[in-house]
């Protein structure tokens, strides 16, 4: 990852005052390639996304250039009964598989990069320094059912492992992987954290 890029831990009010960044990102980097309309799957996607930095408990990491522009995001929420993902996926999983994997779980909401940042490890960065020190059991995500995709590389290295391939989710009919990872327990998360090459952990503003 470049040296002139910086992670930083965003509060929810923080994220609040981006959203018009972070939706310009998830837009060039996803949208933009994925989706027919992508205009207004960026309107649809902000609107679900100004509910979430209402939430407390959201965790986001954002990269950032020197002059403050958002280069890279990756923000989370924990699982609970009652959200839409949560219980389309818990109802796709076998009961003693969902609790394993759901019961305690922080779901990644959305990890992308500006497409001429990709491929420089920022992804991987933003990423671990989400999962470093979360209090939680288990991490996971929805991604396109594109196995050799870059994003797909990443997950799998990082340790993430299918529990649902070749997915719909209601309404959609394009295929998604559900995957996920056992975190590490917190006394061995707090010995020290991963974050590319800062050596220390992303300020939080």
């Amino acid at each position: 990852m470049s040296d002139d890029i910086r992670l930083v831990r965003w509060t929810p009010n923080r994220m609040r005052g981006r959203l018009g960044d972070v939706i310009a990102v998830y837009k060039a980097a996803f949208l933009d390639v994925h989706e027919a309309d992508p205009e207004r799957a960026a309107r649809d996607r902000l609107a679900h996304a100004r509910r979430h930095v209402e939430r407390r408990d959201l965790r986001a990491v954002a990269a950032l250039r020197p002059d403050d522009t958002l280069v890279g995001i990756v923000y989370a929420l924990p699982g609970r009964e009652g959200q839409w993902w949560h219980d389309v996926v818990t109802s796709a999983l076998p009961p003693a598989v969902a609790r394993h994997w759901l019961s305690d779980c922080l779901e990644i909401v959305e990890l992308h990069v500006l497409p001429d940042h990709q491929g420089n490890g920022i992804g991987r960065a933003l990423l671990r320094e989400l999962l470093r020190d979360a209090p939680y059991r288990t991490a996971a995500l929805s991604a396109l059912e594109l196995p050799d995709s870059r994003a797909r590389r990443l997950y799998a290295s990082e340790g993430f492992v299918p529990l649902l391939s070749d997915f719909r989710f209601p309404g959609s009919h394009t295929p998604y992987a559900v995957l996920a990872k056992e975190l590490p327990p917190a006394s061995r998360r707090r010995r020290g954290p991963v974050t590319a090459r800062f050596g220390r952990p992303a300020p939080a503003v």
